[in-house]
């Protein structure tokens, strides 16, 4: 996610090159230790840090193509950009925990103009899209057989069917698109259901890669949907903008009540959006137009945040 600091004042910047390679090892250690959790296996014993490695790797490749996405259509604007700064999440026993909250660059100079507006916001979900495409391509060409599900949990192995399970991740429909083509290309092959797909690190990653491409989408305030949405219709993405926020007030407040109808997290969301990224995108620079070439661009951005949104995404028993 990008967010601008200084909108209208240019600024000199030299990288902290210290803080932003501390974070990032810190946010390896941590998101490892959860790839370790995601396996059932205790992330305390230290011969047993190579099981987190796949989903470690998957998820920070996920998060840097997305970051770095942003700052090099930054740096081809000269637009001033801090590079990534990644944002580790301790590995708390019993709370559901990818290990990262992602990772955050900072705009620090004038944004001159709606094309550069566009190319900055639009390139992070679209970079980070191809590499959750990749992981996702990976983990279903490599699933293991049913073995390996038996290795985590013993006792399916003597029960009649898998159960529903305590978590289960949401289906989106490109998730619903690959299981359905892999399951077709390889009709023997043993495609684990939702609430199991956590066990599987590339799958998890993968995941959670359209999760935070979806939430980045959202078309609200600074988020990337916001910069994106604000380029191609100007002051009209406020309504646009408005009514996505009090969709996700409206699914926040379903799943407080019945989680087959929305998820409370989104609620948490919008209070995120209201006080700290806001509703509605500030002026920037000289507004101008779009050409024909970056609205398709944003239309398919818009087909990207459609096939990885889940309004529904975490269900937990």
């Amino acid at each position: 996610m990008s967010v601008p600091e200084y909108q209208y004042q240019t600024i000199e910047y030299k990288p902290n090159y210290f803080l932003h390679i501390f974070l990032f090892i810190i946010t390896f250690f941590t998101v490892t230790i959860a790839g370790v959790q995601w396996v059932l296996k205790d992330p305390f014993e230290l011969t047993n840090l190579h099981f987190g490695l796949p989903y470690s790797f998957s998820i920070l490749f996920i998060i840097a193509s997305h970051e770095f996405g942003h700052y090099f259509a930054a740096r081809k604007h000269n637009v001033v950009t801090t590079l990534p700064y990644f944002i580790p999440f301790p590995p708390f026993p019993f709370i559901l925990n990818f290990g990262t909250l992602g990772a955050v660059i900072r705009i620090k100079s004038f944004v001159p103009n709606r094309k550069a507006l566009f190319d900055i916001g639009v390139a992070g979900p679209i970079a980070g899209f191809i590499a959750t495409l990749l992981v996702l391509i990976y983990g279903f060409e490599n699933l293991p057989d049913i073995e390996y599900l038996y290795q985590i949990h013993p006792e399916y192995r003597f029960l009649p069917q898998l159960p529903e399970g305590d978590l289960t991740f949401g289906d989106t429909l490109l998730f619903f698109l690959f299981r359905k083509i892999f399951s077709l290309l390889n009709s023997d092959a043993f495609i684990p259901p939702m609430n199991e797909i956590y066990h599987y690190p590339y799958l998890c990653a993968g995941w959670f890669g359209l999760l935070v491409t979806a939430m980045n989408l959202i078309p609200v305030g600074q988020l990337d949907g916001g910069h994106i949405i604000f380029a191609m219709f100007g002051d009209k993405h406020r309504y646009i903008a408005r009514g996505f926020f009090f969709s996700l007030i409206a699914f926040g407040l379903f799943g407080v009540f019945d989680q087959n109808l929305g998820w409370p997290g989104w609620l948490v969301w919008a209070f995120v959006l209201y006080f700290i990224v806001k509703i509605e995108h500030p002026p920037v620079g000289t507004f101008g137009m779009l050409d024909k070439k970056r609205k398709i661009i944003g239309w398919v951005a818009i087909a990207i945040f459609i096939l990885s949104i889940s309004p529904v995404p975490i269900k937990i028993k």
